[in-house]
């Protein structure tokens, strides 16, 4: 009797152990309902990646945005994509309002897994168009070999659930003053297609200073809508409206004579809609450039046929520089790499591509016409070749035998100087005895290299860090007549650009022209995505 007393006690026992740990067990998924549910839709989705995953099991799937406690930064988060038109990102494609109405029924504990993932996707989408740009760049177009600097997605997501929200969504975007004057003439850009554009087109007639007309009074009219001051209306083209045309002119990459000939008017008569596009291309490049690009740093403007040095940020040098030719094989690519020495007095060595497809014809019309030029035909095993007797007709560009070679001199194609920054296109500044080319006012001339009007005071100032008489030092290398291999100490940035729309030192915008059609390009990807162009009434 006493056995089976015990037995029935050991049954009771375990019955209520059992009963206290399904409730225990009930409590505890009672209280963690919404880790359990973002659980069971972060390993079902196919849309998060495994970083992702990786990131929501390291916090045993604790919500980053569903829940009562993560409301303010979900409240953040949607008030971001609700005016990401704001920086020029296709906002559709984060979807804010559905998003808006699944919080809120989440925080009512409805399908607040599914809530979590969609919003994760759309916070690492539009984390990643604002920090580093909505296209790849080099899907786009193959001459542009820039990598966005991509910022891992579980990174994003952890700095993202230690912060309130507003302050890190905000933080997310380029910080240079570029950008932020871009979105102001962004701004600006909306607000004239929503009340009239820039005004009437001007006929393009000639305006000259002195003259009168109501043209005149259609360019100030222009002009003023544009930004360049209140000019009134007389049709009197005087001396202070001269000076305006030569301020628009500067700032447009035009010869600043004064005078409104057809090709001023032309670019006076761009649309505020094609200025927007211009700007919202140029928003997404300053976005695929969104890091420190170091406390001094070389900038290639291809638009603008310049060349400038930076340090600290501020422009402390400045030359003309003359870009490759509009033709595909020609064009200058956009990348970025560093500077590592100059050559002075340098060989050149002639491209394969430019021995066979420009020389080869010219010594089968003319034996001697290597000779006649100052350079050097090369055999296989580095000797000269005499080709003043050769019969070049068996040769093609493809089975070209020779190299060709210019030994450093006043003649040589690259000048007293030329800038290495390694790289795969086989890119480079340098100089040139071509010096008329830099009067130009569009100069695409060369094979696509950057050819720089002002070389020696170029090495001048890269040499000041390093030597205290940088002119002396560069002109007792330059007497020897001999190359000379001459590094730097400190690698320099540089970074061949291709910016439309950008502001001078003095805050002014500049727009030039898309001479090699990536504007075009880009702005079309752009469209593909989901920007629009907006107009903003009043």
């Amino acid at each position: 009797m006493l056995l089976y007393r015990n037995i029935f006690m050991n049954f009771v026992i375990a019955g209520i152990v059992s009963l206290l740990f399904f409730a225990g067990t009930a409590a505890v998924h009672a209280k963690t309902v919404d880790d359990a549910a973002v659980y069971n839709s972060v390993v079902t989705s196919k849309q998060l990646s495994q970083e992702v995953k990786a990131f929501y099991e390291s916090t045993n799937y604790k919500p980053v945005w569903a829940g009562k406690k993560n409301s303010n930064r979900a409240k953040a988060l949607i008030s971001a994509l609700a005016r990401a038109g704001d920086h020029g990102l296709p906002t559709r494609r984060y979807k804010a309002a559905e998003l808006k109405k699944a919080l809120a029924a989440a925080r009512r504990g409805t399908n607040s897994g599914a809530t979590e993932v969609a919003a994760t996707i759309a916070f690492l989408a539009y984390a990643r168009d604002l920090s580093s740009g909505i296209l790849e760049p080099s899907r786009v177009d193959k001459e542009i070999a820039i990598a966005p600097p991509r910022r891992a997605e579980q990174g994003l997501l952890a700095a993202m659930a230690k912060s309130t929200g507003k302050g890190f969504l905000a933080a997310l975007a380029p910080k240079t003053p570029e950008y932020k004057r871009l979105l102001e003439e962004k701004k600006h850009l909306e607000r004239l297609i929503g009340s009239g554009d820039f005004g009437a087109p001007v006929p393009l007639a000639a305006l000259k200073p002195n003259s009168s007309s109501k043209n005149v009074v259609a360019m100030r009219q222009r002009l003023t809508r544009m930004g360049y001051g209140k000019l009134g209306n007389s049709p009197s083209f005087d001396d202070k409206l001269k000076k305006t045309v030569q301020q628009f002119q500067l700032a447009h990459g035009l010869s600043a004579d004064g005078v409104a000939g057809k090709g001023t008017l032309k670019v006076l008569n761009v649309s505020a809609k094609q200025r927007l596009q211009q700007v919202l291309v140029n928003l997404e490049r300053e976005r695929w450039l969104n890091f420190s690009r170091g406390k001094r740093y070389i900038m290639v403007n291809i638009t603008d046929f310049t060349v400038a040095i930076y340090d600290n940020n501020k422009l402390s040098h400045q030359t003309r520089v003359v870009v490759g030719k509009g033709t595909s094989d020609r064009r200058t690519p956009e990348f970025y790499d560093e500077m590592t020495h100059m050559v002075v007095n340098p060989t050149w060595h002639v491209p394969k591509s430019i021995a066979g497809k420009e020389y080869l014809p010219m010594l089968k019309r003319d034996p001697s016409a290597l000779a006649k030029r100052g350079l050097r035909l090369i055999a296989r095993n580095g000797k000269t070749v005499n080709s003043a007797n050769m019969n070049f007709s068996q040769y093609s560009a493809k089975n070209f035998p020779f190299a060709i070679k210019q030994p450093p001199g006043r003649r040589n194609a690259l000048g007293r100087v030329k800038f290495i920054f390694p790289n795969r296109f086989n890119i480079y500044l340098h100089d040139t005895p071509s010096k008329n080319l830099f009067n130009k006012q569009v100069r695409a001339f060369s094979h696509g290299c950057v050819r720089v009007k002002d070389p020696f005071d170029l090495a001048y100032k890269l040499l000041e860090k390093q030597t205290s008489n940088p002119k002396g030092a560069f002109q007792t290398w330059l007497d020897t007549n001999r190359e000379q291999y001459v590094n730097l100490e400190k690698p320099v940035p540089v970074y061949l650009t291709y910016r439309t729309a950008f502001f001078s030192p003095k805050g002014r915008i500049n727009y030039r022209g898309d001479i090699y059609g990536r504007d075009k390009t880009i702005f079309n990807a752009l469209a593909k995505a989901g920007v629009v162009l907006q107009a903003v009434q009043g």
